[in-house]
């Protein structure tokens, strides 16, 4: 199944990513805006992720596209902001990119979509991403419970 997470290193669904990675000794990896920009101001280094050459963020999303064998997107409603632009650039490239809207399908269940899709693109490097703290309060708690239900075994 998967061997590793990708996460941007933003509030939200990306920090989710990253500490249940974290808590659940998964190895991470991931690309952050140069200065290690985010809403919350830096990416704590505690977050061992690697720094882009410059501080736009879409170029940050597109390598963890890149570097993943597919993108996981979390979220509560349609894609907007730099989720879209991760559903973007996931298209561009080709790369497998499951959309899951948390308004339409409680995590448990959504686990079961997200398993079967990892199954059929056989993902190994999974990206994670989705909307920052500041757009969706509620979005870190989610996507960790999605992670939970996902990885249960």
């Amino acid at each position: 199944m998967i061997s590793k997470i990708i996460s941007g290193g933003q509030t939200g669904a990306d920090r989710a990513a990253l500490d249940y990675a974290i808590q659940y000794s998964i190895p991470y990896s991931g690309w952050v805006p140069k200065g290690r920009k985010s809403e919350d101001g830096t990416v704590p280094e505690a977050y061992r992720l690697q720094e882009m050459p410059t501080s736009d963020y879409s170029q940050r999303t597109e390598k963890n596209v890149l570097d993943s064998d597919g993108t996981l997107i979390v979220s509560h409603g349609i894609l907007t902001g730099g989720s879209a632009v991760t559903e973007f650039y996931a298209e561009q490239h080709g790369k497998p990119c499951l959309h899951i809207d948390l308004d339409k399908v409680p995590p448990a269940e959504a686990a079961v979509f997200v398993r079967a899709w990892i199954d059929e693109h056989s993902i190994g490097v999974l990206n994670v991403a989705g909307p920052r703290a500041g757009k969706d309060p509620e979005i870190y708690s989610a996507t960790f419970k999605l992670l939970e239900a996902l990885f249960k075994k």
